[in-house]
């Protein structure tokens, strides 16, 4: 199942939203005056913890068995979310970007909340929007999954192998937009969602974790920024948020996706790194190196990838992307349970790839085995 709701049933008329059971029977007929509101918990969370969102599960009786869809909101807060138009602008993202991208749920409705009312967009209320109930399971079960059996099967191969073609194939035909390009990179160093909110969102001090430290991260960041900068031609369509949660398995390799984020245009270097990074994680969590099944299905991943791809400049542009991510799954925020030396390798890693010319896969354990931090 994508998501697990809570116990506790409420009609959305009656606490959570009032007005939502109006819409939804104006949106979706009469069938949907009965809906019922349940928040989701999502499982695989053994590792992460938490998001930008809050999504419910909102049901009815319908022919053969329930109606079911996922209402979404975005939580008030730092990365860039503080205003109430931070947090429209991502309905409204997803409402234009959703159904755009292959394999990904589409947006159904989207509005916005009031006192005691819901309406279309023009109305002054928080913001929401909804897309299906997806069945299927966060990719990172199998990665949990991976870490308790300590080793690597032939359906995880075949996983790993679906996701890199799908990522080749999204990312094959350049996308053209005059200003886009750079758009992304300034995003990226410098935006609330990215590597400039997360280090923002560090508790300083952290550990070994300072002011100076993420000083430095930001500043070889901004460095890679005007590196890349005049290199409009890796614009690819992209899906932006591309992590194991956000990746829902069937049988074999079948699968949706979720959370499109950020636009629909950017490097492929940004999906590669999101996902890959996770190996990384997982290896360093069970292996203390970068060792062991990860270490297997990184290298696999990577080269299958490129092989699909054929994106001889990954190499060369993936370092802030891979930047970014490290900071997020080496954050206590989503990560509170990794130990302080786990935490010690990510920044040693994303520290190497800063400062390389470009990354090799094979330089990993020496991108590790660094002195500092």
């Amino acid at each position: 199942m994508q998501d697990r709701p809570a116990s506790r049933n409420t009609a959305p008329d009656e606490g959570l939203f009032p007005g939502l059971n109006k819409y939804l029977e104006e949106r979706f007929g009469p069938e949907a005056r009965s809906a019922t509101c349940e928040p989701l918990s999502t499982p695989g969370r053994e590792v992460k913890e938490g998001g930008y969102g809050n999504p419910y599960l909102i049901r009815w009786p319908s022919a053969g068995g329930f109606k079911r869809l996922v209402l979404e909101t975005v939580r008030p807060g730092a990365f860039g979310h503080e205003d109430r138009a931070d947090r429209a602008s991502i309905v409204v993202r997803a409402q234009d970007d959703f159904a755009a991208l292959p394999r990904h749920l589409p947006v159904l409705g989207a509005g916005a909340f009031g006192a005691d009312y819901v309406r279309s967009l023009e109305g002054t209320g928080e913001f929401f929007y909804l897309t299906e109930f997806c069945e299927g399971a966060p990719y990172a079960r199998d990665l949990e999954g991976v870490a308790a059996r300590g080793r690597i099967e032939e359906s995880d191969f075949a996983r790993a192998a679906a996701l890199a073609a799908y990522l080749a194939d999204i990312h094959r035909q350049p996308a053209r937009h005059p200003t886009y390009w750079r758009r992304r990179l300034r995003d990226l160093v410098g935006s609330g969602e990215c590597l400039a909110g997360v280090a923002d969102s560090y508790p300083v001090p952290c550990a070994f974790v300072d002011a100076a430290l993420l000083e430095r991260i930001e500043t070889l960041a901004l460095s890679w920024r005007y590196r890349l900068r005049n290199r409009e031609e890796r614009l690819r369509t992209i899906h932006g948020d591309f992590h194991p949660w956000n990746i829902l398995f069937r049988e074999g390799t079948d699968f949706s996706v979720l959370d499109r984020s950020r636009g629909r245009f950017g490097d492929p270097a940004d999906d590669v790194a999101a996902l890959s990074i996770n190996y990384l994680f997982f290896a360093i969590r069970t292996a203390g190196a970068f060792d062991g099944p990860f270490a297997e299905l990184f290298r696999f991943f990577w080269s299958r990838y490129q092989e699909v791809s054929g994106d001889a400049g990954l190499p060369g542009a993936i370092a802030p992307h891979f930047a970014f991510r490290a900071l997020v799954v080496g954050n206590p925020l989503w990560y509170p349970r990794e130990t302080e030396e786990t935490r010690r390798l990510l920044f040693r890693f994303l520290l190497s790839v800063l400062e390389a010319p470009e990354f090799r896969a094979e330089e990993i354990p020496s991108y590790l085995a660094r002195r500092a931090p």
